[in-house]
């Protein structure tokens, strides 16, 4: 594994902060599904929480270049989105759950 690999694996370690039970559990909720765009199917979000969800379940070694080019789609995805917080309480908000789609719940930082 490459330094950038390594930088990929920290990175995406501190963007996902949810364990794979914990995003699993979420993604059954009918909150998870209530939120992201989607071409009248499953939403970008909750496809890339499974996948997430995949990448969390496997031993780092065995990551492969497909799961480290997620790893990174999910990275920019968590920062561009915590950027843009709303004011007040984000408890119960979309803009919540979408994070907590890719893996980050807000309300654990």
């Amino acid at each position: 594994m490459s330094d950038s690999d390594d930088t990929v694996g920290q990175d995406f370690d501190e963007a996902v902060n949810m364990t794979a039970a914990q995003l699993s559990d979420w993604l059954d909720t009918d909150e998870s599904e209530s939120v992201g765009q989607d071409d009248g199917g499953e939403s970008v979000g909750h496809r890339s929480g499974r996948r997430i969800v995949e990448i969390l379940q496997k031993k780092k070694g065995e990551r492969t270049g497909s799961d480290e080019e997620h790893m990174r789609k999910v990275v920019g995805y968590v920062h561009r989105h915590l950027a843009q917080r709303p004011d007040g309480d984000v408890s119960e908000t979309r803009w919540r759950y979408s994070l907590m789609n890719w893996g980050h719940d807000p309300l654990k930082d």
